[in-house]
């Protein structure tokens, strides 16, 4: 899987379980609806880290609780081009 997809996921579960939209996360991110829609379709190649740090920070998680899932196992995670 690759890392944008690994990332989409992640979000989409945690906003399931905080019973968060992604418009309400857009908004405490400060990053454009647009946006947010792109990173989550994965639109993107690779996620940019400050967007990444922004939506991990609005989920109200630390990096080490948000990387910790079977999402990021490195097994499963193709990071090679």
């Amino acid at each position: 899987m690759k890392l944008n997809k690994a990332f989409s996921l992640r979000v989409r579960e945690l906003l399931k379980e905080k019973k968060m939209t992604q418009y309400k996360l857009a908004q405490e991110t400060g990053l454009y609806h647009s946006t947010m829609t792109d990173i989550l379709n994965c639109k993107y190649q690779t996620p940019n880290f400050k967007n990444m740090a922004l939506i991990i920070r609005a989920l109200g998680m630390t990096m080490a609780e948000f990387f910790d899932s079977k999402y990021f196992d490195f097994n499963d995670l193709d990071i090679d081009d």
